[in-house]
This record gives C-alpha cells, sequence and structure tokens, in this order.
C-alpha cells in the first residue's frame, strides 16, 4: 500500500501534478467568472432602477429566475441546452454541422449569470445607499451624467458594494465544484479519480476540502487588503 506522502508526490507514482491542475482549472474558472458577473451584475442594477418600466420588468425577470434555479440545473441549461440550441440554429445553415461547447465555457456563462443575479441585488442595494444629492453635485459642476457615475458615484458604489461582493467571490469560488458534473477537470473531479483509483476516498477528499480552505483563507487576506486600499482612496477624497 502506498503512503500518503507517495500518493499526494508529484510525479508518475502521485497525484499531486493532477491536483494542482486541478487547482489551476478552479482558480481559473472562477476569475474569469467574477468580471463577467460583475459586469452583468451591474448592467443589471442599472435596468432595476431604470426609470422606463420595460428595463425594470427585464431586470426583475433575470434576478428572479437565475436566483431561483439551483446552480446545478443552470449549469445542465447551458451546457446541454444552449449545446442543443446552438446546433439546430447552425444546422439550419449546414446540415452536417456538429456543435460542440466547452464545459469551461459552459461553466463560466453559468456560473456567470448566477453570480451577475446576486450581484445586481448588492449593487441595486448600493445605488441606493448613495444619497441623490451625489447625483445633483455632479450635475451643478457640469459633470454629464456619464462623467457623474464614472467620477462621483462609482467610487462611493464600490466601496459600499464590496462587502456583500467579497462574499459572493467566495461563493462563486466553491460554486466552481458544480463543473466536475458536466466533465471539467476541477479539485472535485480530480480528487473524485484519485479517490476511485487508489480506493482512498476520504484522504483525497480531505485533501480537496484543505484546499479550499485554502483559498478561501488566501481570498480573505487578498479581500481585506483591497478594504484597505479603497478605505484609504475613500479617506483622501
Amino acid at each position: 500500500m502506498q503512503s500518503v506522502w507517495t500518493l499526494l508526490s508529484f510525479g508518475p507514482d502521485g497525484w499531486g501534478d493532477d491536483l494542482a491542475r486541478g487547482v489551476l482549472v478552479t482558480v481559473s474558472l472562477a476569475l474569469v467568472t467574477l468580471p463577467l458577473g460583475l459586469l452583468i451584475g451591474f448592467l443589471v442594477a442599472l435596468a432595476k432602477q431604470s426609470g422606463e418600466p420595460s428595463m425594470r420588468l427585464a431586470g426583475n425577470i433575470y434576478t428572479t429566475i437565475f436566483r431561483g434555479l439551483p446552480e446545478l440545473l443552470t449549469l445542465f441549461l447551458v451546457f446541454y441546452g444552449a449545446q442543443i440550441g446552438i446546433q439546430q440554429a447552425v444546422r439550419l445553415v449546414r446540415p452536417e454541422a456538429v456543435v460542440e461547447i466547452n464545459s469551461f465555457v459552459a461553466g463560466m456563462v453559468a456560473l456567470g449569470v448566477v453570480f451577475s443575479s446576486y450581484a445586481s441585488e448588492v449593487f441595486l442595494s448600493a445605488f441606493r445607499a448613495i444619497p441623490r444629492g451625489q447625483y445633483e453635485g455632479g450635475y451643478s459642476v457640469g459633470l454629464s451624467p456619464r462623467q457623474t457615475m464614472r467620477l462621483v458615484i462609482l467610487p462611493q458604489l464600490i466601496r459600499i458594494a464590496l462587502p456583500g461582493l467579497s462574499n459572493l467571490w467566495l461563493i462563486l469560488l466553491k460554486d466552481t465544484a458544480l463543473v466536475s458534473a458536466i466533465g471539467l477537470t476541477d479539485i472535485v473531479r480530480q480528487s473524485s479519480i484519485a479517490a476511485r483509483v487508489t480506493k482512498q476516498a476520504f484522504m483525497f477528499f480531505g485533501v480537496a476540502c484543505l484546499i479550499y480552505l485554502a483559498l478561501a483563507i488566501i481570498s480573505s487576506f487578498g479581500i481585506g487588503a483591497i478594504e484597505r486600499w479603497v478605505g484609504k482612496r475613500a479617506a483622501q477624497r
């Protein structure tokens, strides 16, 4: 029976290389999903506070759907449903064409829309916490609505929304484990393969737990540094 250190080592006899690749996939997926989710969430928040009723309705429908659906079901809908839909559309032009959606892209899109639906509520709360006088002050000194948003509102918005977005980042990091269900070789899938091959399920899933905890701790330090930097910038204004 191989020792624990041999099983976790790097090289042909160990699974360290595979687990490291799983960590890389997990972190990469979370990092590319984050800006997508933030951008969509910000736009949805703008729509939900728009003066146009149709925009508010569209934003509310979006958040209701993706906050109401289980994340795993959303992932399956994107990976399988979108693939079938795109393939049917392409076959109208090229009947012999076969379309396959990359599991990494499917995971990014699915997690991105779920993240954005929650992020939009954080942004919306931050918008509502900013006094209306801030907008009027920007307009009174000659700033356009776009300049007022960029120079006056956005810095305050980031500071107010940061704690809520930080929590969502930690949730996103954990939700990346779902992509193992569509074949993406993340931490969970690599640990599962190693557990089946070596019959050491408790050890490898325990290692996966420790890896996620380590990523959460590192993220907490990074978030703390960002919050201190934002606080200093706000104090200098």
